[in-house]
C-alpha cells in the first residue's frame, strides 16, 4: 500500500473520531444522540450543553479535518491533499466507531480542511459565517452559505482547480446533509440559537 493511501486511510479514521459523542460521554456521562437533533456535530453539542463543549468539539471537527489534509498536501501535493481531506468529511459525517451511522453534517470537518488546502478562503468562510449567524442565528442557515461560498471564494482566492473542485462537492454535501434543516426554515420550524445559549448558560 503506498503512502499516499495510507494518508487517505488515516484521513478518513481521524475524520471518524466522533468528538461530539465522546467529550459529552466523559464529561457529562451522557449520549448527544439522545438529545436535540441526535446528531454529534458541535452545533448540536453547543446546543444542548453550551459553549464549554461545543467550542473544544466544534475546535477538534475542524482539525480533524485540517491535520489529514495538511499532511496530504505535503506529501503527495493538491490532490492528496483533497482525497484525505475528504476522506475525514466522510469519516465524519459516516464514523466506522459508531458503526456508520449517522455523524455530523461536515461543516467544522470541511472547515479545518479549506483551512489546510485555501486558508484565505477558508478565513473569508469564517467571517460568512459568523456574519450570517449573528444576524439569523439560525447555525443551519449559516452553514448552508457558507458551503455554497467556499467554492467561489476558493476561485476569488486563485486556490487549485483540485482545491475549487472539492470545494465544489463538498459544498454539494453539506447542503444534502442539511435537507431536513432547509425544510424547516422553509416551513419556519427551524431552532434558532438563543442567546442565553450562545452565552453557554447550560
Amino acid at each position: 500500500m503506498t503512502g499516499d493511501a495510507l494518508v487517505v486511510i488515516g484521513g478518513y479514521l481521524l475524520g471518524s473520531i466522533p468528538f461530539g459523542y465522546v467529550l459529552p460521554r466523559l464529561v457529562r456521562g451522557d449520549d448527544i444522540r439522545r438529545h436535540g437533533s441526535g446528531n454529534v456535530g458541535a452545533s448540536n453539542v453547543w446546543r444542548v450543553y453550551g459553549r464549554s463543549l461545543g467550542i473544544p468539539v466544534a475546535l477538534l471537527d475542524v482539525a480533524k479535518g485540517f491535520v489529514p489534509a495538511l499532511v496530504g498536501l505535503e506529501l503527495g501535493g493538491d490532490w492528496v491533499g483533497v482525497l484525505a481531506g475528504a476522506a475525514a468529511m466522510i469519516g465524519h459525517a459516516r464514523p466506522v466507531f459508531l458503526g456508520f451511522s449517522k455523524g455530523g453534517k461536515m461543516v467544522a470537518t470541511a472547515g479545518g480542511v479549506a483551512l489546510a488546502l485555501a486558508p484565505l478562503a477558508a478565513l473569508a468562510c469564517l467571517v460568512v459565517w459568523l456574519v450570517t449567524f449573528a444576524a439569523f442565528r439560525y447555525a443551519s442557515l449559516a452553514s448552508i452559505v457558507t458551503a455554497c461560498a467556499l467554492p467561489f471564494l476558493c476561485l476569488a482566492f486563485d486556490a487549485p482547480w483540485p482545491v475549487v473542485g472539492f470545494a465544489a462537492i463538498a459544498a454539494v454535501g453539506v447542503v444534502a446533509l442539511h435537507r431536513h434543516n432547509v425544510r424547516r426554515l422553509l416551513a419556519g420550524t427551524e431552532p434558532r440559537f438563543s442567546r442565553t445559549l450562545m452565552r453557554g448558560a447550560r
